[in-house]
């Protein structure tokens, strides 16, 4: 992870609000479906990558190195739009998957389930009264 890759638009590097790695969330969604099939993290030169080439590639934290999705495993995700958020700190990566996304062979990464959250929170206004 060096500085800002010559490739990179500097218009939008000043854009991007890196955390202390030098790195941003990267939002990975079919772009068909619409579903939220992994999380990853990209720096300048792993965005630079994925949009000069069309296929996803992240830095690895743990392995502290470049890796593009599907080099691997043949699970591809092939770039069809890419969004900036407001505060500039995640990217919205739209795709288009084959295969599984998740290294565990689920479709999503976020297969494993509910965790039971509260969904509805609206008030009762009435509760307690008698």
């Amino acid at each position: 992870m060096k500085g800002v890759p010559a490739g990179l638009d500097p218009t939008l590097a000043a854009r991007l609000s890196r955390d202390a790695a030098g790195l941003v969330a990267a939002v990975i969604q079919d772009a068909d479906s619409g579903e939220v099939l992994m999380l990853g993290w990209m720096d300048d030169e792993a965005l630079h990558r994925t949009l000069s080439t069309g296929r996803v590639t992240f830095w690895s934290r743990s392995r502290q190195e470049y890796w593009r999705k599907g080099d691997t495993s043949g699970h591809t995700q092939h770039v069809r739009s890419v969004a900036l958020d407001c505060d500039g700190d995640a990217l919205l990566v739209r795709v288009h998957q084959v295969g599984a996304a998740c290294h565990t062979g689920d479709r999503s990464c976020f297969d494993a389930g509910d965790l039971g959250a509260v969904v509805d929170r609206t008030p009762n206004p009435s509760a307690g009264m008698s």
